[in-house]
């Protein structure tokens, strides 16, 4: 039947009793399940890591406006990558990098966790915080007048 409609002939189930075949274009039948993949691919959440830059001896006004920068980010869903950098002879100061970065890890408690404490790699003092799970409140409040 399928040399008849110059179509395939495509085992769907070899382990059905009997074996499952449909006769169809093979070709197109390749195309719509690669684009059902293309398609899944899509729609699967991206993660985003924004990274944010101190210096050992960042200053309030300064250290304030990334504040208000990374809490953005993780309310839009992204991670945030904080990290200080530790230029020439300021690795001396690697506790007050430190104490900057859990500073601002206390400072975003509300709008995400740590998923990584400060660690030194190289000249960088890495910390990385992930959005906290949103929930989203519905109010369902009904007005009887």
């Amino acid at each position: 039947m399928a040399e008849e409609l110059e179509l395939d002939l495509v085992m769907i189930s070899d382990k059905a009793d009997p074996p499952v075949c449909k006769i169809i274009d093979y070709q197109k039948f390749l195309y719509q399940l690669k684009k059902k993949q293309k398609e899944i691919k899509a729609n699967a959440q991206k993660i985003v890591v924004k990274e944010i830059r101190f210096g050992p001896n960042t200053d309030d006004h300064d250290y304030n406006f990334k504040l208000k920068h990374a809490e953005n980010f993780l309310q839009d869903g992204a991670k945030v990558k904080a990290y200080v950098f530790f230029k020439g002879r300021s690795i001396v100061f690697k506790e007050q990098g430190e104490i900057l970065l859990l500073r601002f890890a206390q400072d975003l408690e509300e709008f995400g966790k740590v998923e990584q404490l400060p660690r030194l790699e190289g000249k960088r003092m890495i910390m990385i915080i992930a959005p906290k799970g949103t929930k989203k409140k519905t109010d369902k409040t009904v007005n009887n007048q």
